[in-house]
């Protein structure tokens, strides 16, 4: 049978009749237009703003090219950690002993948190060694110490982020030294990670991002996060900087319950870059507002069942429906039902078998998964008999 689009009657939803609560970032994001322009000065060749309570995104400049990280790389060895912490094979508490070989490698060699042979740190430490002040020997320490090898902690970064869907990334060093281009990623995968870290370890990530400094071996520095505690809600992340890459940064900020993520790289300068991450961020939070146009476990329509017990299945939002809307665009969203059918039967309660258009005049059309309300049993041989006569007949 053709496989063919049905549309379903279009609905107009008033924004403002919609209480504002939060929701997950569907799979496919949208790009919107703000009237005020985005605050990226020409010198930044990469840049990107997602709203993940909505999952749009609210500003891309070549989100999807592939760029040198740096030290941006260690977001993804914060995350292969706290995910070890979780299936409880390493835990913050555990001790590590600092070997001779990564005392000379890695102490004072670029970021570092100046661990020297024998010392006696935990986890956690190391952790805010590498979070707070980019230490290259922390990252490498804490590799070493977790899996015995860097090789297997390369490889564990590496199906880390194919199994978040990073396919623009490899990792080749877990402090983002630089590798002769081993090491890449790009701005739409750096999002991808972001949101997995604060929503999978929530709790670990508030633990150990967002610091303003830390202190070891009496010697005191500070985090160069251009964003936490200079924008309200910002809570971190990792900024990075070679001669290669230039001046990058993942950043992130939260303002109740709605959380954006930015991701700057090549910037010329750390004054360019930062002060493109602080304005980013205030930008979308000021320029969008959020809001629910459809809560969750709303009947929406029906869809069309092939072989089915019924001819036709219920479809419902699964989860609430959020758009970030421009300040000055405030109107009614379009809404139509949409799928590949008609649904060949069986079909279970809560499967995805549709999508929800959502149009706003002046954005680009988003689709939101819809699934099915009931169950749908395969047509016993009455049924199909009677299907067929109907088929003929309509």
């Amino acid at each position: 049978m053709k496989q063919v689009f049905f549309a379903g009657s279009a609905l107009a939803l008033a924004l403002a009749a919609v209480p504002s609560m939060p929701w997950a970032a569907p799979a496919n994001p949208i790009v919107l237009q703000s009237v005020t322009a985005a605050p990226v000065p020409d010198e930044i060749p990469i840049a990107l703003l997602v709203d993940l309570s909505s999952g749009q995104t609210l500003f891309a400049r070549d989100a999807d090219r592939r760029f040198v990280p740096a030290s941006v790389t260690k977001v993804m060895t914060a995350y292969t950690a706290f995910r070890l912490i979780e299936q409880g094979k390493i835990s913050p508490d555990t001790m590590v002993t600092i070997s001779k070989e990564v005392a000379e490698q890695w102490s004072g060699e670029g970021s570092t948190m100046f661990l020297e042979a024998g010392d006696r740190v935990t986890v956690g430490q190391l952790l805010l060694g590498i979070t707070t002040v980019s230490g290259n020997d922390a990252s490498v320490a804490l590799a070493l110490a977790a899996v015995g090898s860097e090789q297997a902690w390369l490889d564990l970064m590496n199906e880390n982020a194919a199994e978040l869907g990073m396919n623009d990334t490899h990792f080749g060093t877990p402090n983002g030294w630089p590798d002769e281009g081993r090491t890449y990623t790009s701005a739409r995968d750096l999002a991808i990670l972001a949101e997995a870290m604060t929503t999978r370890y929530p709790a670990l990530y508030r633990r150990f991002f967002g610091h303003r400094g830390m202190r070891y071996r009496n010697i005191a520095q500070n985090n160069h996060d251009p964003i936490t505690g200079v924008i309200e809600g910002a809570d971190g992340m990792k900024t990075g900087f070679t001669r290669q890459s230039g001046y990058n940064f993942l950043g992130s900020a939260e303002r109740n319950g709605r959380r954006l993520v930015m991701v700057v790289a090549g910037a010329p300068t750390a004054a360019i870059r930062n002060s493109t991450a602080r304005n980013l961020l205030q930008w979308g939070f000021e320029a969008f507002e959020s809001r629910v146009i459809l809560p969750a476990d709303l009947s929406v329509g029906h869809a069309l069942v092939q072989n089915g017990a019924r001819g036709e299945v219920a479809l419902r939002t699964q989860r609430e429906i959020r758009a970030s809307i421009p300040q000055e665009r405030l109107k009614d969203a379009q809404l139509s039902i949409r799928y590949r059918g008609p649904i060949e039967a069986p079909i279970a309660e809560g499967q995805q078998v549709a999508f929800l258009r959502v149009e706003v005049p002046g954005q680009i059309p988003h689709d939101v998964p819809l699934v099915a309300a009931e169950p749908v049993a395969r047509a016993n041989l009455l049924q199909r008999l009677r299907n067929g006569i109907l088929g003929l007949l309509t």
